[in-house]
């Protein structure tokens, strides 16, 4: 028996229930892992909400985690009781310990502790694959980062920098201004007093920029293509102001025949190699210090609902976890 989170019926943070739960033992490519560490993310809340379909009732919400493996399932080479892992998979790890695919899971070196491994896998593989895959990043480019102070918002300011481009950044406060500005970002824009695609095309000379990475959604999505160049790349990868509208595809081509893609991280990383591949990418850039994670908020697991209104109330800056 095992404490975890439990939802019973979709709702606010209120439905968020702490509870006794049974674990199976692992079965063939599974691992058993004590979680030491377990990651708060925005998906968190669109499983609990209803804005995603869950495939049953009651669930255990949660999609990454970091702890050290217990037990091993039948076929599992990979990995032994003892090792330090991070994992990011299907639901379940709101919870003191949870049976994972061993093919989510990857070795998490020494160098990279439990609370910041917890707190990117989902951020920081995200980052990966927006920066080296859905459009390569490369010196010279200029990027625009959504949410420029939020846990992927700032791996994206660090990583992008660190690849030679100028990032601007849009904020909500100065105070998250400055947070941005201190992770790498070149320029912030207050989208709350500012109007965003005129600033971009003042602070670009009116070259704008080669892709907008928008993890918002509906409040940012039409502004955002009116900050790109021709050929630009609007990568919508996230939902935290609600799910994009129905919009005319005849907008792309007199804005500069631009690219919209909705990527996702499941996608990426279901290739077993390109995951791996993703996460030591991931690792050695934050080992070399070129990215660091700042984990600004922890929280009980028990506390989870706490956890869950100060993030929708944008009372978070940079990563937060829960501790079991």
């Amino acid at each position: 028996m095992v404490k975890a989170i439990r939802i019973h019926k979709i709702g606010g943070p209120e439905v968020l229930q702490f509870e006794d739960i049974t674990l199976p033992a692992p079965g063939p490519g599974e691992l058993l892992v004590k979680n030491r560490a377990i990651g708060l993310n925005f998906i968190d809340t669109y499983f609990r909400s209803g804005l995603y379909p869950v495939p049953q009732m009651p669930f255990v919400p949660g999609n990454e985690g970091a702890g050290e493996v217990l037990a091993v399932g039948p076929n599992v080479t990979e990995f032994k009781p003892g090792d330090r892992v991070a994992y990011v998979a299907t639901l379940g790890s709101y919870a003191q310990e949870r049976v994972v695919a061993a093919a989510s899971v990857v070795a998490l070196p020494d160098a990279v502790s439990f609370e910041a491994a917890a707190s990117m896998m989902l951020k920081g593989l995200t980052a990966e694959y927006l920066l080296h895959r859905t459009y390569k990043v490369k010196s010279g480019d200029t990027i625009l980062v959504h949410a420029a102070a939020g846990g992927t918002g700032l791996i994206l300011c660090q990583w992008g920098k660190a690849l030679g481009a100028t990032v601007i950044g849009t904020v909500g406060s100065q105070e998250k201004a400055d947070l941005a500005r201190a992770h790498g970002a070149d320029h912030t824009i207050l989208y709350r007093e500012e109007n965003f695609p005129a600033r971009v095309k003042e602070l670009t000379g009116g070259k704008l920029c080669g892709v907008v990475y928008d993890g918002v959604g509906k409040d940012t999505f039409l502004p955002s293509l009116d900050c790109l160049r021709p050929f630009g790349v609007l990568a919508s990868f996230g939902n935290a102001s609600g799910p994009v509208e129905p919009f005319n595809l005849g907008l792309l081509g007199p804005k500069g025949s631009l690219y919209v893609t909705r990527p996702t991280l499941f996608t990426h990383i279901a290739s077993r190699a390109t995951m791996v591949e993703m996460a030591k990418n991931l690792f050695d850039t934050v080992a070399s210090g070129k990215v660091k994670v700042p984990v600004n908020a922890t929280f009980a697991l028990a506390d989870a609902a706490n956890a869950h209104r100060a993030l929708e109330g944008r009372g978070t800056t940079g990563s937060t976890v829960l501790i079991p």
